[in-house]
């Protein structure tokens, strides 16, 4: 079912591919637990302990996090306080005070993932079963917005 906002918005529900629909079915299920944005790339950390990440048009990788954060486009500094951000959040630490990161408000399994597009970008819905994040990327302008909701 498409939500009315998505309508109004000129969204278009589209397919995935075969590799994104291999990701999506390994994060249904699980819990995010923070997120964070790095070079048109928004990054899911997940209670499985994984990275999902999410470019802008909606191709999408899933690591394990010390993996995921060695391969990172950053400074080794960036990289170690992600990390920490990352232990942090493991250990159940979602008290907010991170130096990369943003913890997660919504605490609940991933229940369904779908995709929508425009002329101007891509939109990945998230659905928890106690709310949803919406993840709206802009190709033309190399943006990445994640509102949780």
């Amino acid at each position: 079912m498409i939500p009315d906002e998505i309508n109004v918005m000129n969204w278009t529900e589209c397919e995935t591919s075969t590799h994104q629909d291999g990701v999506i079915a390994h994060v249904l299920g699980t819990t995010i637990l923070g997120h964070f944005v790095l070079d048109e790339t928004a990054f899911f950390l997940l209670d499985i302990g994984f990275l999902w990440n999410i470019y802008l048009n909606a191709e999408m990788g899933l690591l394990p996090h010390p993996v995921a954060v060695a391969e990172l486009s950053a400074e080794a500094e960036y990289r170690s306080g992600i990390q920490r951000d990352i232990d942090r959040l493991l250990a159940g630490d979602s008290s907010g005070d991170l130096e990369f990161a943003q913890s997660a408000t919504l605490r609940a399994p991933i229940t369904e993932v779908s995709l929508f597009e425009n002329s101007e970008g891509r939109r990945l819905m998230i659905e928890c079963e106690n709310g949803r994040v919406i993840i709206e990327t802009s190709i033309a302008k190399g943006e990445v917005k994640v509102d949780v909701g």
